[in-house]
């Protein structure tokens, strides 16, 4: 087999694969929201005026950390950028996030009082 034509697989294969891994990737996100509105709308997770979302059932507190430390880091990362702090960016990205969530998702405001939206 020539060289040109072991480079050629191997260019088919390798785009294949990445191929692939979007779509997992993309199939993994899609999932990871679904999972995140059935938590909402189950009222085991609720969202805060802070940004960042609260377990209200202990099963699901693990998910609830994961889903924290990608915000935290986004928000620290858009806070670098804009010169503010970290809390800031988290209560401007709290109104859109409380926005989008659908009727019946718990809100947790500043004084510490559930509500359901």
């Amino acid at each position: 087999m020539s060289a040109i034509v072991k480079a050629n697989r191997f260019w088919k294969l390798s785009v294949l694969v990445i191929l692939l891994g979007g779509f997992l990737l993309v199939g993994m996100g899609q999932a990871q929201a679904q999972s995140l509105d059935e938590l909402r709308a189950s009222g085991q997770m609720g969202e805060a005026f802070d940004g960042y979302a609260r377990a209200r059932a202990q099963s699901v507190k693990a998910i609830v950390d994961d889903i924290n430390a990608k915000r935290r880091a986004i928000y620290q990362d858009r806070a670098k950028q804009q010169g503010i702090s970290a809390a800031q960016v988290g209560q401007v990205y709290a109104a859109k996030i409380i926005e989008k969530a659908p009727a019946g998702t718990w809100l947790l405001s500043q004084d510490g009082t559930w509500r359901q939206k």
